[in-house]
């Protein structure tokens, strides 16, 4: 792995003679083909950064003044900020400088040269993991508590803090019913760290571990099988310059097994399957470099030897209406730079339809047909949110082209027909 692969640098920028406390997290991402060195993608990033000192909120550069910028980088981002004005001259720059892995994911072979299907393996950053941290929208602070957490866990291990005296277990668990994008979460904190902490490790890898597949294939050799894909993962582990991530999707299949053994239901092997997996993770936690994110679609019935293990249990529930607002606010942009809808538009934001004294206009109008949308999604998942945009127009919309105004009376039919397959399918049941 090139060593020189990602970079973060630290620049504070005063103003007066003083240093802000304020921390602003830019990233930089670095063209496949580019063979710039890293520190002169810095200076010019900052360079960048000095041309265009008052920016609002989130703000993405993919174009650029500086031809340097422009055959080398793909975009500067600063992300994950408050949506404040913020003057770039008054705070503390964290310029994370990174390049994409178009590899594909790869199983965990086997010593007898078979694959293991259970398990299969990411370089991080990943390519197919860019930009699933900022489509996922939650109410309140989670993914910043997330990355918080997994930082502090990095941290406290590097200060050797003992773990027998202050005790952390690298787990965390994400619990909510299907839909609202904790798979997507635990495959998103891992790219964002990947790159957060690229000044601690030169790379990532994310394995993800399908807990059915696992339980429905090998009961005859499982508990050798689980020994030895967890050998696998411990080769990775191994190489201290990566941060490893492993996920447990659906982690209440392991209770569900080991209950049901329990209960004479299921073979004997399953309970070996069961507590070969806990024992192994108990063994890898070990590691300063390692965290394990578990998810669950069902928290009653998630076994309680696994609840003791995590550090945060995080409960991932159906978007808000505030958050239903801003995703579809994120496709009608992104649906209006494909000029797929057309002429452009700039609604409100949630936030300032709530407290803006605004004027009547177009603008205020259309924003609030958003929000009577939104009141009315309120209950459907994530996924079926991201899909509604699509579906409206397939299904509502005649032309390639339409107006927002248009395309809002699109989705709002669109809604309803999905609130009324929703309702028989209910009553099919």
């Amino acid at each position: 792995m090139d060593g020189d692969r990602m970079e973060v640098f630290a620049e504070p920028l005063q103003n007066g003679g003083g240093i802000s406390n304020k921390t602003i997290h830019v990233e930089v991402h670095v063209k496949s083909s580019s063979t710039a060195k890293r520190c002169d993608i810095k200076v010019r990033t900052l360079g960048l950064l000095n041309r265009h000192r008052l920016v609002f909120g989130n703000y993405k550069w993919t174009e650029f003044d500086d031809d340097f910028l422009s055959r080398n980088v793909e975009s500067v981002s600063i992300v994950d900020a408050a949506r404040q004005p913020i003057d770039l001259k008054n705070c503390h720059l964290s310029v994370y400088i990174f390049s994409l892995s178009e590899d594909e994911p790869s199983m965990l072979a086997l010593e007898d040269g078979q694959e293991l299907s259970a398990a299969s393996s990411w370089l991080l950053p990943a390519a197919e993991f860019h930009g699933i941290w900022e489509s996922l929208v939650y109410d309140g602070e989670v993914k910043t508590q997330l990355l918080d957490y997994v930082s502090t866990t990095i941290f406290f291990s590097d200060k050797n803090v003992d773990s027998n005296l202050i005790a952390w277990n690298r787990v965390v668990l994400l619990h909510g019913p299907p839909g609202t994008g904790k798979t997507s979460l635990c495959k998103a904190l891992a790219q964002k760290l990947s790159i957060r902490l690229s000044n601690r490790y030169s790379y990532g890898q994310f394995v993800e571990i399908n807990s059915h597949s696992l339980f429905s294939k090998w009961f005859s050799e499982s508990g050798k099988l689980v020994t030895r894909m967890f050998q696998n993962i411990q080769q990775l582990i191994d190489d201290k310059d990566a941060l490893v991530f492993v996920l447990i999707d659906e982690v209440e299949s392991l209770t569900t097994a080991r209950n049901a053994s329990k209960a004479g239901t299921e073979p004997s092997d399953a309970i070996r399957v069961v507590n070969a997996v806990l024992t192994q993770l108990d063994q890898i936690k070990r590691h300063h470099n390692v965290v394990i994110l578990t998810t669950s679609n069902v928290s009653q019935k998630i076994d309680l030897a696994f609840v003791d293990r995590a550090d945060i249990k995080q409960y991932i529930g159906p978007p808000s209406e505030e958050a239903i607002f801003s995703i579809y606010l994120s496709c009608l942009e992104e649906l209006m730079k494909c000029q797929i809808i057309y002429p452009r538009q700039q609604l409100l934001t949630m936030f300032e339809l709530q407290t803006m004294d605004f004027k009547e206009s177009n603008v205020s109008q259309l924003s609030l047909v958003l929000r009577s949308i939104a009141i009315k999604s309120k209950g459907l998942s994530g996924r079926a949110l991201r899909k509604l945009p699509f579906l409206a127009h397939a299904l509502f919309v005649k032309a390639p082209t339409i107006s927002l105004e248009g395309f809002l009376e699109a989705l709002d039919k669109a809604v309803d027909k999905q609130l009324e397959e929703r309702e028989h399918l209910v009553n099919c049941v």
